[in-house]
């Protein structure tokens, strides 16, 4: 299992969203250290996803408040919450699929510029030299620590679902990620993928200190993988702790893991 190496990094905290007279979520909340990978688990309409909708700034919720090393962000755009080092995947794969698979990684770097503009490029300036060669360098690095050397040319729409899932992993953390959010990244995945899977997501929060929160119906991995496990259950924390502790919880075995085998 990852520990927990650093200070709060993500905090979310009495998280409410209505749909009419329906409530997604109702106080719901978790907190992230760096280096911390945690599992959000629950039956489907638990408020999972809705959640990670708050979270990564797709939704604004009716009550409640989102930070990001100590900054509350439940204001800000999706666009600045991932340019200041949240990212996340989604159930459904969406990479470029018109883009080979190293491309894509390039691509997730490109919001910061390549440093004097289009004379830049156009001369092929030192400074525009150097930022290429390091963009490469850190999308080949991660390309090898996912896996994906022998890929890196394929079309991304070509992959199938684990792979491109490994894909949306590799890009999610290729660049200064201090959050990642992963919305059931094991689905599809072979046993071996989910070994690779979770020996990538160790290096992103053991070596990058990076904070990993993921939802995932595959409870064998998330136990294995995960220090901390908060459940939802109809919208609110029905139980956190420890693997163990859940696993054990009579509450969360009767609204979810009794019914998940």
């Amino acid at each position: 299992m990852s520990g927990t190496t650093g200070g709060p990094v993500l905090e979310a905290a009495g998280v409410g969203v209505r749909f009419g007279g329906i409530r997604a979520l109702d106080g719901a909340g978790v907190t992230l250290r760096a280096g911390e990978v945690c599992g959000l688990i629950g039956p489907n309409g638990a408020g999972k996803t809705t959640f990670f909708d708050v979270v990564s700034g797709i939704r604004r919720p009716d009550e409640g408040r989102v930070l990001l090393d100590g900054e509350d962000i439940t204001r800000r755009s999706p666009v600045w919450r991932a340019r200041h080092g949240m990212r996340r995947t989604f159930q459904r794969q969406q990479l470029f699929g018109q883009l080979t698979v190293a491309d894509n990684l390039l691509v997730a770097q490109e919001w910061r510029g390549g440093g004097g503009g289009l004379a830049a490029d156009l001369l092929a300036a030192p400074t525009r030299r150097t930022y290429e060669r390091r963009r490469r360098e850190r999308a080949a690095s991660m390309l090898r620590a996912c896996g994906l050397d022998a890929l890196a040319g394929e079309y991304a729409g070509a992959l199938p679902v684990g792979q491109a899932r490994m894909v949306e992993l590799a890009r999610a953390g290729v660049e200064g990620a201090r959050v990642v959010l992963l919305d059931e990244p094991a689905s599809g995945m072979t046993d071996d993928e989910i070994c690779q899977l979770t020996s990538v997501i160790r290096h992103l929060s053991d070596q990058q200190g990076c904070a990993v929160l993921l939802v995932e119906h595959n409870v064998s991995f998330v136990m294995d993988l995960c220090s901390r496990i908060v459940v939802l259950d109809l919208g609110t924390v029905l139980a956190e702790g420890t693997p163990a502790a859940v696993r054990a919880d009579p509450a969360v075995r009767d609204a979810y893991l009794g019914s998940a085998g």
